[in-house]
């Protein structure tokens, strides 16, 4: 009968342990590495809006790595290397000069072998002669970028995904700022499923004529472009090797990231490339945006 007792408490203290090793587990925050420093965008304004958009959650710890500026000196750049290994996903607001090859390998070696990556706007400008890095965001614009050089013009025709390499010409436009409707082609995974079909985007810019290698690219959701008259890729994900990339091209400025609709795909796409599924941001905001009209995250 002493054995049995003993039997049984050793299980129950083993229970116990495995119980809240999995409840702390469940505590334990996100944690993203936010890069910024350069861009031809605002970043000091809309990198505190991507971190309150984050943290606001209760899900994420966001830590900020600023890069040294466009005249920057040497020693500052052999000073400048995020950790990225200790980030379960990065998030990038950064488009400027090209990272010392040092951080480039760095970069490629954390997404590579698991790390997440998310692409917010601008940060599909950067490193247009960069290879790996087209071959990491999916698609990009401008930075040199040339339909059928860098890749197809990827846009989307009766909900599918079509590369087109012919039409040449520059990747990268957009035309004046206007909200415009979301509509998701894929609401199977995980970043859009439960999420409206269809919903309205605040005033931002409709970035079009994307083009890169998208290999082992998806688009969940589109724009129609007026500009282009085509529907334009806004929520796409790639695999790299085995890491996993979130890239949307809305998020100009405070503005446009106040949209509640941003703010959800931004906490959801950030959770999907740190874990590979979404779980703790699910649920759907009561405030989100409908087919028709925009809604706003009030400023705090």
């Amino acid at each position: 009968m002493k054995n049995r007792i003993t039997s049984f408490t050793t299980l129950l203290a083993v229970a116990g342990t495995l119980l809240s090793g999995a409840a702390a587990q469940a505590d334990e925050k996100i944690k993203v590495l936010l890069i910024d420093g350069q861009n031809n965008h605002n970043w000091k304004a809309t990198t505190p809006v991507l971190v309150e958009a984050l943290e606001s959650t209760g899900q994420f710890e966001v830590e900020v790595s600023t890069s040294p500026p466009r005249n920057g000196s040497q020693a500052d750049w052999e000073k400048w290397r995020p950790a990225f290994a200790k980030a379960d996903a990065v998030l990038s607001n950064y488009n400027g000069q090209d990272w010392p090859k040092e951080v480039q390998t760095s970069f490629l070696d954390y997404v590579k072998n698991g790390g997440g990556f998310v692409v917010v706007h601008a940060a599909n400008n950067s490193f247009g002669n960069w290879e790996e890095y087209n071959k990491v965001i999916g698609v990009g614009g401008w930075g040199g970028r040339k339909i059928g050089v860098h890749g197809p013009w990827v846009h989307i025709v009766d909900g599918k995904a079509v590369r087109d390499s012919e039409t040449g010409g520059n990747g990268g436009s957009h035309g004046p700022r206007h909200p415009f409707q979301i509509v998701h082609i894929d609401s199977r995974h995980p970043v859009t499923k439960g999420l409206p079909e269809k919903w309205m985007h605040q005033k931002d810019e409709l970035y079009c004529r994307l083009c890169g290698p998208a290999e082992n690219m998806e688009v969940q959701g589109y724009a129609h472009s007026p500009q282009t008259r085509r529907n334009e890729p806004m929520l796409m994900t790639i695999a790299y090797g085995d890491g996993r990339v979130f890239h949307t091209p809305m998020g100009h400025d405070v503005e446009a990231m106040r949209c509640r609709g941003f703010f959800t795909i931004i906490q959801r796409g950030t959770e999907w490339a740190a874990t590979g599924e979404v779980k703790r941001t699910a649920k759907v905001p009561d405030d989100f945006p409908t087919a028709d009209e925009v809604s706003v995250v009030p400023a705090p």
